[in-house]
């Protein structure tokens, strides 16, 4: 061969598709010598090899071999292309035909037709000789026979498939053929097993005392839905006992049956001459690897009705008399079905479900993720789990549904109206293509694997063998579409199933009985599905334009409730607003038009009680949902003059306090809106929670003193201090507003001046009162406690901090803040302060007494029967540790660094931190301790709809607090865990700088 001819002939190579060009070229040369025919008509049929180089070689090493054989199939045009695409896609086949050349006749009529089940078992069990039930031969050389025709099989249904010209739509069917063909090597190993024990070669048995037992192995898994892969785990239970009219005991039968499971798993499963073909998994028996190997019927039944957990119901679904006795198996299935189809019932069965997937996911190696093409996110898995959830919820009373192949399922899960087509399609579309993408790398080796190639060799190989891409960053771009519009649809229907016949059909042309609705409705997590029929009903019946739209939206509506932690709470509130909105004509309108307001208010409401009873009273709330901006807060400028021109509308008092607090429950709502949606932080939701809370005491303060002061009175100086959260502008939802009351009289006589200060409070405090949005006026810092006068005067403060107060009282002013009143009595008290909050040096017994009260606080005011550790206030790592030990740093050096004079808890931390008083890392542990106890505190009062200081151990409970902090769905677990670590880290910090306590 001249240069210029090789060099052509080495482009023609390359252009093919091989690598190592020269390697090829010579390897071609020999092949060619060996069997006798041209390279030009070798080459035909390489082309459409999904690896050339690997093809070649494993023909070359076949030929070198049995020359004869291998020629006898490159000469046949048909056999040409059936082995130049086997050994492309398979090494593992190259591999057995160098064992075995003596079956690569067989492939000469490959691929034509996929073998079906009869013929299977006629080749398998032939070569077993298989007669009666009992084989020919008894030794390793029957397990050996059996192994090679069963390859012989697999590479007729490979061929098939790899010869399609549509391999994506041939996956049903070659997923059914290989487990007709596990099936069929199961069958004839049984026969093996039965002719060792009846004494050829592995039992005491007799042949008479083996008829007379009965055993059956139930396919489980895709063995048993017949949508195997090329190399799995073929998963078994198995089901022993005497035949009915046998004369041995049953014992003496379970016996032979045990005998029998382990020599047939033997046949498959153990090394040989010819190497295993893949394990016989029998774990999903009734108590695992623990359990029996072989149980009788009764056994089974008793502890599926007693015993089992969910998963194993969930495993039964695909089951299946694969082998052995039928009649047996059949009664297996009959009696474990009702059982499976009722497991839905079970407490928590769509909980265990959902979790039993997240736990999968959370075993896969960090590593593997990207590449798990079964388990992981998008993933095979994530097709099956969501439509075994859907017929296992919904099949009690819809027997159509009720299909052990996940296509099948699917197809009868769209027909019954349970799926909507769109996402059934692409489901089933795209199901098919992780299958196929599966089947592939599986005959690489033929092994077992569901991990994408990482290399780009591995990914263009994968992409020629599937037909689904030209290159292999094409096939990568495919998987991770699909990986992206699988688990899409597979959080649409895992965690929110479509239910369209339930919503949508007006009442006379519902299909659906009671129970069916109540099932369908149950499935996405609703506790009280009648009660939801009920509101459906009532939103949707009649003929009006908005009952039509109501049944245009509801499916998708019962979608988004389904995220929220108590469905049935927002389908009720949805009902109520939708009802108090009655014919408005926008609502329904921007609901349907924009699919984030309805998604956003179904969010809320399921969510969130706090906003669901308000919204009831202010529902045309729900058009801040169209506009983003308006569920930010308004600021305070715009506030105060809102509430001036209040004072200006209303001359009575009854008149201005009715709008105050509809002034404050509608901001208060905003700002809720706005925390639940994720637009807030939690500082943006304590500044605008202050400043409403500041807005509305002024205004009730100005209208209270037109009320109470005459003008002769009008002189009387009166402010309002804000204490606490309330002072450093760090309140959360439900939080109370701490404050003191002080006058100064200014010219008023000083007997009317206190008189008129009290009125001024009572009034307040009558007036302020909201059964609605309760709005709590707490004066319990003030001097002397609750034992103290409610209102002092400015002289009467200073004499007393001055004479009498105690350690917490001047601790209790560094977050003293001027909220309401007089300006320059604000001033002056605040100056008063001063003096008192920031000595110029704090004793030892100050600072003892203040460390002795912290721990008597802890002790004396944790409620009883409360785990301390869930107390987000005074617990371990709670609010009151950071505040107290912020504050303490204030008391003994706010008198010579001024940056540590501020009201706010985390702004004296930052000055403490800035001052070298606590280093970086202990102010990130309180900071991070002191923001998550307050964001729990404050969505804790926006879930529940009551304000409390504990977290709650109720699993909803928690992951509704989650989903609001936007954890994502079924994050109980984890909510927990970071308080506990938060709180526990923020208190090793605090014991350390309060107490002294060593690490």
């Amino acid at each position: 061969m001249t240069t210029g001819s090789r060099a052509s002939a080495l482009t023609g190579l390359a252009r093919i598709g091989f690598s190592s060009l020269s390697r090829a070229d010579a390897e071609l040369d020999e092949l060619a010598e060996l069997v006798g025919i041209a390279r030009d008509e070798l080459l035909v049929e390489a082309p459409r090899a999904a690896d050339p180089t690997e093809a070649l070689d494993g023909l070359l090493r076949i030929a070198r071999r049995d020359p004869e054989h291998a020629a006898a199939v490159l000469r046949d045009q048909h056999g040409r292309a059936v082995i130049w695409r086997l050994l492309g896609a398979s090494r593992g086949f190259a591999d057995f035909y160098l064992r075995r050349p003596g079956s690569l006749p067989a492939l000469l009529d490959a691929g034509r037709v996929l073998p079906d089940d009869a013929a299977l078992r006629a080749a398998i069990l032939g070569a077993v000789g298989a007669e009666d039930g009992f084989a020919a031969e008894a030794g390793e050389s029957a397990w050996v026979a059996l192994r090679v025709a069963y390859r012989e099989q697999l590479a007729r249904v490979a061929a098939y498939d790899l010869l399609s010209d549509d391999p994506v739509e041939a996956v049903r069917a070659v997923s059914a053929a290989l487990a007709d063909a596990a099936g069929a090597a199961l069958e004839a190993s049984l026969a093996v097993a039965r002719t060792r024990v009846a004494g050829g070669g592995a039992g005491v048995f007799s042949r008479s005392e083996v008829e007379q037992t009965q055993l059956a192995i139930i396919g489980m898994g895709k063995a048993g839905a017949r949508e195997l892969n090329y190399v799995s785990d073929v998963d078994v239970i198995f089901v022993g006992g005497a035949a009915p009219d046998a004369e041995i005991t049953e014992q003496r039968a379970l016996d032979i049956a045990h005998r029998l499971a382990v020599q047939t798993t033997r046949g498959i499963s153990e090394m040989e001459v010819e190497p295993p073909l893949w394990e016989v998994d029998a774990n999903l028996r009734p108590e695992g690897a623990k359990g029996a190997l072989v149980r009788t019927l009764a056994s089974h039944l008793t502890y599926y009705d007693r015993w089992a957990h969910t998963w194993e119901f969930q495993a039964l679904l695909k089951a299946r008399p694969l082998v052995g006795d039928p009649d047996l198996g059949a009664a297996y299935v009959a009696g474990t079905q009702p059982k499976v189809w009722a497991s839905a019932g079970r407490e928590s069965f769509v909980d265990s479900v959902q979790s039993m997937r997240e736990r999968v996911m959370e075993h896969i190696p960090a590593d593997d993720v990207p590449y798990q093409l079964k388990l992981g996110p998008g993933g095979i898995r994530d097709v099956e789990f969501a439509v075994q959830l859907i017929q296992l919820v919904h099949g009690l009373v819809d027997e159509a549904i009720r299909q052990p192949a996940t296509l099948d399922a699917l197809d009868a899960l769209v027909v019954e109206g349970y799926i909507g087509r769109e996402d059934a399609a692409t489901f089933a579309r795209d199901y098919r293509v992780l299958r196929l993408l599966e089947h592939r790398l599986q005959l690489v080796g033929l092994s077992r694997t569901h991990l994408m190639p990482r290399t780009e060799e591995g990914l263009r190989a994968l992409a020629r063998a599937s037909g689904l891409a030209d290159t292999g960053q094409g096939v990568q771009r495919l998987w991770e579409q699909i990986k992206r519009e699988v688990r899409e649809v597979h959080v649409r229907l895992f965690y929110r199933p479509l239910l369209s016949a339930v919503a949508a059909l007006p009442e006379d042309q519902r299909t659906l009985t009671t129970d069916e609705a109540h099932a369908r409705l149950a499935a996405i997590g609703l506790r009280d599905p009648g009660g939801a029929l009920r509101h459906i009903r009532a939103l949707t019946s009649g003929i009006s334009r908005k009952a039509t739209i109501q049944r245009h939206l509801m499916p998708v509506m019962l979608h988004w409730f389904a995220d929220g932690a108590d469905p049935d709470r927002g389908l009720l509130s949805y009902r109520r607003v939708s009802e108090r909105l009655g014919d408005t004509p926008w609502f329904l309108r921007m609901l349907r038009d924009s699919s984030g307001a309805a998604e956003g208010l179904t969010k809320m409401l399921s969510s969130s009680r706090y906003i669901g009873d308000l919204m009831e009273w202010i529902p045309e709330s729900v058009a801040w949902l169209d506009a983003g901006e308006r569920l930010r807060p308004r600021s305070g400028d715009i506030l105060r003059a809102e509430a001036r021109a209040i004072q200006d509308r209303h001359e009575s008092l009854e008149g201005a306090m009715t709008a105050v607090r509809a002034l404050r429950r509608r901001e208060m709502l905003r700002t809720a809106m706005g925390a639940v949606l994720g637009v807030l932080t939690i500082d943006d939701v304590g500044t605008a929670l202050t400043t409403i809370t500041e807005v509305t005491i002024q205004a009730t303060l100005r209208a209270v003193q037109r009320d109470v002061l005459g003008p002769e009175d009008a002189s009387l100086d009166f402010a309002i201090i804000g204490m606490g959260r309330f002072g450093g502008a760090e309140l959360g939802f439900g939080s109370d507003a701490d404050v003191l009351y002080v006058y100064r009289p200014e010219g008023v006589e000083p007997g009317r001046a206190a008189e008129l200060a009290k009125r001024i409070v009572a009034e307040l405090r009558r007036v302020s009162e909201d059964m609605r949005l309760p709005l709590d006026l707490d004066a319990d810092l003030r001097p002397e406690g609750r034992s103290g006068p409610v209102v002092r005067s400015l002289d009467a403060y200073a004499q007393y901090y001055r004479r009498w107060s105690v350690s917490w009282e001047a601790q209790a002013l560094l977050r003293a803040r001027g909220v309401a009143g007089s300006r320059s009595l604000i001033r002056d008290f605040l100056a008063m302060a001063d003096e008192i909050r920031y000595p110029q040096h704090l004793d030892l017994a100050s600072t003892r007494e203040i460390k002795r009260i912290k721990a008597r606080v802890e002790n004396e005011r944790m409620p009883q029967r409360i785990d301390r550790t869930r107390h987000l206030k005074l617990g371990p790592g709670g609010l009151s540790d950071v505040e107290w030990l912020v504050q303490l740093l204030q008391l003994e050096h706010g008198h010579e660094l001024a940056a540590l004079r501020t009201t706010s808890t985390l702004g004296g931390l930052a000055a403490a931190t800035a001052a070298g008083l606590v280093s970086e890392a202990d102010a990130a542990q309180l900071e991070a301790s002191w923001r998550l106890a307050a964001r729990l505190r404050s969505a804790n009062t926006l879930s529940s709809g009551v304000t409390s200081d504990v977290l709650p151990t109720d699993r909803r409970a928690l992951d509704g607090i989650g989903r609001i902090l936007e954890y994502p769905p079924y994050s109980a677990n984890d909510v927990e865990e970071d308080w506990l670590r938060a709180a526990r880290r923020g208190r090793r910090v605090f014991d350390r700088l309060f107490y002294g306590d060593p690490d």
